[in-house]
């Protein structure tokens, strides 16, 4: 069996079939993306409905993820990009979405690669890994801070590659390859950079490039909305 991660998608719908397209991929390849389906993209709703009703795909949760469940049960307040998804989703589904995003993993562990969104602490069983930094939180960044020396990933002791999203390590819009131990694969889609998948077992990497900086369009987009928020 062939499992395709993709890095980040935020909503890029486009992108993610232009990437599948460019994989050729057979009925029996499974489909990964590693966390942050949603969120400052142009099609959060698409992607989450892709996601959600195909069989063969599947997505560890990223932080982004985990910000709508927090605020869908009113523990934490939302950023633009929660209040602009959730009005691409629409109220009628978006307690359903909510469901589908809080059964999703926190981690996975294939047969030839460990999958988080963000962080993996030294020492610590993959079991036992804080929500905190597997899902990338400001608090998982800040504790692995403290406790090692900065990069993370070099010290990364895991017995199987690790693959991860959540941020551009190379500052370039690139991917990230430390000694084939670790493969970061945030491109930053939404941005402009590139979508990029990983093709497992033989670790192929298949990149197609975005669109536009959709970002920045959709908050011209939607500027009426967010400033109608800030202003309650």
């Amino acid at each position: 069996m062939r499992y395709f991660i993709i890095g980040d998608i935020h909503g890029c719908y486009n992108e993610l079939q232009d990437l599948l397209a460019k994989a050729a991929l057979n009925s029996d390849d499974q489909i990964i993306c590693i966390g942050d389906l949603v969120d400052r993209g142009l099609d959060s709703a698409s992607v989450i409905e892709f996601f959600r009703d195909t069989p063969n795909a599947d997505s560890v949760m990223g932080n982004h993820e985990r910000k709508h469940i927090q605020w869908f049960d009113e523990q934490a307040e939302p950023a633009a990009s929660q209040i602009i998804t959730r009005k691409q989703i629409t109220e009628d589904i978006y307690p359903e979405v909510i469901g589908y995003m809080s059964d999703l993993d926190q981690y996975m562990d294939l047969p030839d690669a460990i999958l988080v969104h963000g962080f993996y602490e030294p020492g610590v069983a993959l079991e036992d890994q804080r929500e905190a930094v597997v899902l990338g939180l400001n608090s998982g960044e800040e504790y692995l801070r403290k406790r090692f020396s900065w990069p993370w990933y070099e010290r990364y002791d895991g017995d199987k590659p690790l693959i991860m999203g959540h941020r551009d390590y190379t500052d370039k819009m690139q991917v990230l390859n430390y000694k084939d131990r670790v493969w970061g694969i945030d491109t930053r889609c939404v941005y402009g950079g590139s979508l990029t998948g990983l093709m497992l077992p033989g670790f192929d990497l298949i990149s197609v490039p975005s669109r536009g900086d959709h970002w920045a369009d959709l908050q011209r987009q939607y500027a009426d909305v967010i400033r109608g928020y800030d202003a309650k």
